[in-house]
């Protein structure tokens, strides 16, 4: 029988290109979840059956273990942004990370990838990175020979970053960036993707930064996407005591309503992590050191960026439309 491994939380962002390698890999996928109805466009990366939603809490141990059982291999890639209701930073990315690697060890496996974060810090005044640093402590604690990937900003079809400059480009004049001087080294999604799958296959252990061939500002990346998208905006960058304040009467909504509303704009937290740069370290394990080569912003973003131009894929037409001689 092939092997396994479980994902835990296969089926977002970085994990379903994990577990769509994997499967080409004709190993057998458990996607573990919250809620596998909604993880069904993961079945398809491989023959029937050969890649399966599976229910699962990360802050449960019961659902936990049962979702690693018989695997040879396990993946950790729930993480938050920001904190809502009990998904907290220390509930999900330093306790759920250390329930995983504890009940691996306490299954026999000894094979885990775990995704972090460039800026991973427990002396950072951000609990999002204290907490990422908290959890990759854990893991090790009981996987010594874990592999721990820490990625600088993903950029792919799904992300959160490009797309949300293309998705605010629409709208007036401006362009508001917080933190536009702040140092970024976007990575590839389907190249983190790779680097996990070294590591399950056990071709490689440790920790790893990974961070592509295009290092930049916030301001320049954010002009890359207006570029691509054929709109003129002016970018203004937001100070920080500006940003913090907008971030502070976010937060406070979202705790007055008791969560009704999760603060998906901006926190306080996120402004924290904003004024530190996030690029490869010197002296770390890298993708090229896993015989990866990086892939450049511009080879992927107009795949999928096209969509925020005025004319989405008509633009190009309009402009060679423009060309002709009547």
């Amino acid at each position: 029988m092939s092997k396994l491994v479980t994902i835990y939380g296969g089926s977002g962002f970085v994990g379903r290109y994990i577990a769509r390698r994997m499967a080409k890999e004709g190993w057998r996928v458990r996607v573990a979840v919250r809620r596998p109805n909604e993880a069904m466009h993961v079945k398809p990366y491989g023959a029937v059956g050969q890649v399966e939603p599976f229910p699962c809490n990360i802050r449960d141990d019961v659902s936990v273990a049962a979702a690693m059982q018989g695997a040879d291999a396990v993946v950790n890639c729930v993480g938050v942004l920001g904190e809502h209701r009990k998904n907290t930073f220390g509930a999900v990315q330093t306790e759920g990370a250390e329930r995983i690697a504890r009940l691996a060890a306490d299954n026999g496996i000894s094979t885990m990838v775990h995704l972090s974060a460039i800026g991973a810090d427990a002396n950072s005044d951000s609990e999002y990175a204290q907490s990422k640093a908290a959890g990759e402590a854990a893991v090790l604690s009981h996987l010594p020979n874990a592999m721990i990937l820490r990625p600088s900003v993903i950029f792919g079809q799904e992300d959160g970053f490009f797309n949300r400059f293309g998705f605010l480009s629409r709208f007036g004049p401006f362009l508001t960036v917080v933190g536009g001087d702040t140092r970024f080294q976007p990575v590839f999604v389907d190249d983190v993707a790779a680097a996990a799958v070294s590591g399950i296959l056990g071709k490689a252990s440790g920790v790893y930064e990974l961070g592509g061939p295009d290092a930049g500002t916030l301001r320049e990346f954010a002009q890359q996407t207006l570029d691509l998208v054929n709109r003129n905006r002016v970018i203004v960058n937001l100070p920080f005591w500006v940003a913090h304040l907008m971030a502070l009467g976010c937060d406070l909504t979202q705790k007055v309503l008791m969560g009704m509303i999760e603060n998906k704009v901006l926190t306080r937290d996120q402004v924290k992590l904003l004024r530190s740069d996030n690029v490869v370290s010197d002296g770390v394990g890298t993708l090229q050191d896993l015989g990866i080569k990086a892939t450049s912003t511009s080879s992927v973003l107009p795949t999928y960026l096209w969509r925020y131009r005025p004319s989405g894929q008509y633009d190009d037409i309009k402009d060679s439309a423009k060309n002709l001689k009547v």
